[in-house]
């Protein structure tokens, strides 16, 4: 993996990436801690992958807290938060990359109640314990983002209808969050090559990551896209709150 942080730039500070055990959350924590940061890696049930995770960091010189916490019950969320707190004394980056919804027998609320209820929840829950100057990023995909001007694939359309309400209602959260001197930005993503959300898209409709990658010229993949939402932790936060990675020709404006 290529550095996108300058070595020492968080030294003294604290990240926390939801869903974080493997994927672009692992990635993101892996770029922290390289740029000196102390993490946080939050898992729902893959505790073996979290505590290599945690290994790796360690080994950097770097101390990685462990927690694991369903997001869609606030008190796991509360005794995260707490954990965080205790080991830490607060918080200065709060990534919110945990989402899902295509996944079977979770109920036809899911995607809803993680993707929305559960990232409002994270924030207002972190929210007193994020330090001055600090910075919130929310990960979501083009598909989501954009899903009131262009339409997707049938199979991802409750998830992107799910994140981009989440969106809106973190959106409308930014007043408060700035006003405690803390900044907030949106990191879109196209489809990201070799996340579970592009397995079960291909899954559910062969060939559909192909014809996103002919139709974009390339794909971003994890490492790539995780080196992106770890550069919008520390970059200047555009206008509109919202950093868009990759193609977007196809999707229309909002």
């Amino acid at each position: 993996m290529s550095q996108p942080l300058p070595a020492a730039s968080l030294t003294g500070k604290v990240a926390l990436v939801t869903g974080s055990s493997r994927g672009i959350g692992a990635d993101t924590i892996r770029y922290f801690a390289e740029a000196g940061a102390d993490v946080v890696i939050n898992f729902r049930n893959k505790a073996p992958r979290a505590e290599k995770l945690a290994a790796e960091v360690r080994e950097l010189g770097r101390r990685a807290l462990v927690v694991g916490a369903d997001l869609t019950d606030p008190s796991s969320v509360a005794a995260m938060i707490d954990a965080v707190t205790a080991e830490f004394g607060g918080l200065d980056i709060l990534v919110l990359n945990a989402s899902g919804g295509m996944e079977s027998n979770m109920g036809e609320d899911y995607a809803l109640r993680l993707n929305r209820d559960a990232q409002v929840n994270v924030l207002e829950t972190a929210l007193p314990a994020l330090r001055e100057g600090g910075r919130i990023v929310f990960v979501t995909s083009h598909q989501a983002h954009f899903i009131r001007t262009t339409p997707t694939m049938p199979e991802y359309e409750p998830v992107a209808l799910s994140k981009r309400a989440g969106e809106d209602a973190l959106r409308a959260l930014v007043p408060t969050i700035e006003d405690q001197g803390i900044g907030f930005v949106v990191v879109s993503g196209d489809m990201i090559e070799g996340t579970i959300t592009a397995t079960l898209l291909e899954r559910a409709n062969p060939g559909a990551i192909s014809q996103r990658r002919e139709s974009a010229g390339r794909l971003y993949n994890v490492s790539e896209f995780a080196a992106e939402v770890a550069k919008a932790a520390v970059e200047p936060i555009p206008a509109d709150h919202t950093r868009l990675i990759g193609d977007v020709s196809a999707f229309a404006g909002e």
